[in-house]
């Protein structure tokens, strides 16, 4: 569905939601309910008696209309997308409280910067630096954290800092990236999957591209699992996000999403001598700062030993009393990274220690 379909829609009292920037995500249900999520407050509730059951059915019938599809008792699912909306509706026959809709804005920009992640305590300096270098060395990072919680702008404001005449391609179900929107200049190909295009099919063909980095908008199956495997272990480098409630659980994680019987020692040798960062984002309410908090709560570094054992290396963790723990890299990931030109001094956070790995 594309932005002059859209255009010919009333989104009647909803308007105000889809053009404050803040506003996330709208979800109405229940005969009436309406939830914001935004990314100050978090998600709350607004009384409006106007978003009604009636309203959001006329919606709904719009959109069915313009896209050519019905909406009703035999067809009870509603999906619309734009390239930078999103919308879900499920009809009244199977929610019997009335009609559901999810609206989820998904706009072309990167809404973080440096300024704003230092000074809204997103991350610390040295962490925010250090990512950077990362991307910069071809680190293959896979970012974690629960719905909501901002693992795709992350990956955007990460992808923001790959060089110029690296060639990207973006691999979606649902369109969230838009860093061809976001990049017109770049040599930058974005691929949506379908039923006709799966994920193996695409990453067959966006290979003989040439890309230098693949984006997967989220790892949340089998065949992602694989591609994501496929592409790194051929030379690709990744940038992707996944569900996981830490950034050491990564690679657990992925193997948990896998539906064969693969030897498990095998498979983490692989994703640990593959993926290099992995990336734990954290949202919750901050009671004291008063608004809605995103923040990295953990960086984790994956290696494989000299004989060939998976490790671990928790770079980076925050506890929610507000310390953090601090480690170096490994002399694996130095290593790594000066291969790809990038040179960090052993002790890269000044702590007055050298991390030779090991250890998990």
């Amino acid at each position: 569905m594309n932005d002059a379909i859209f255009s010919q829609l009333d989104f009647g009292p909803l308007t105000e939601f889809l053009e404050d920037d803040d506003i996330t995500d709208i979800s109405y249900s229940n005969g009436g309910q309406v939830w914001l999520k935004s990314l100050t407050k978090g998600i709350f509730q607004v009384d409006r008696p106007d978003i009604n059951n009636a309203m959001m059915e006329k919606l709904a019938f719009q959109c069915s209309n313009v896209m050519g599809k019905t909406f009703n008792m035999a067809s009870p699912f509603l999906d619309a997308e734009s390239a930078e909306l999103r919308m879900n509706f499920i009809h009244d026959s199977i929610s019997t409280n009335g009609i559901a809709c999810v609206v989820r804005k998904t706009p072309a920009k990167i809404r973080l910067n440096k300024d704003k992640l230092i000074n809204e305590r997103y991350t610390t300096l040295e962490i925010h630096d250090f990512l950077l270098k990362c991307v910069e060395g071809h680190c293959n990072i896979i970012v974690s954290g629960e719905t909501g919680s901002g693992k795709t702008e992350l990956v955007k404001y990460l992808a923001s800092y790959t060089k110029e005449n690296e060639k990207i391609i973006t691999i979606e179900d649902t369109l969230e990236l838009h860093l061809d929107k976001i990049f017109p200049h770049r040599d930058i190909v974005a691929v949506k999957t379908n039923n006709i295009a799966s994920y193996t099919d695409v990453l067959v063909s966006c290979m003989r591209q040439n890309p230098k980095w693949i984006l997967l908008s989220e790892v949340r199956s089998a065949e992602a699992v694989l591609a994501v495997r496929n592409s790194i272990s051929s030379g690709h480098n990744i940038l992707s996000t996944i569900h996981s409630d830490k950034a050491s659980a990564i690679p657990l994680r992925m193997y948990s999403l896998m539906e064969s019987s693969q030897d498990l020692d095998q498979f983490l040798s692989s994703i640990h001598r593959y993926v290099q960062i992995g990336v734990y984002v954290k949202g919750y309410f901050s009671k004291e700062l008063n608004r809605f908090q995103r923040e990295i709560f953990e960086v984790c570094e994956f290696y494989v030993n000299e004989k060939n054992v998976p490790k671990k290396n928790i770079i980076y963790k925050k506890f929610m009393n507000g310390n953090f723990q601090l480690q170096n890299p490994t002399k694996y990931l130095l290593e790594y990274l000066s291969i790809q030109g990038v040179m960090l001094p052993e002790d890269t956070f000044k702590l007055g220690s050298v991390n030779k790995g090991e250890e998990d």
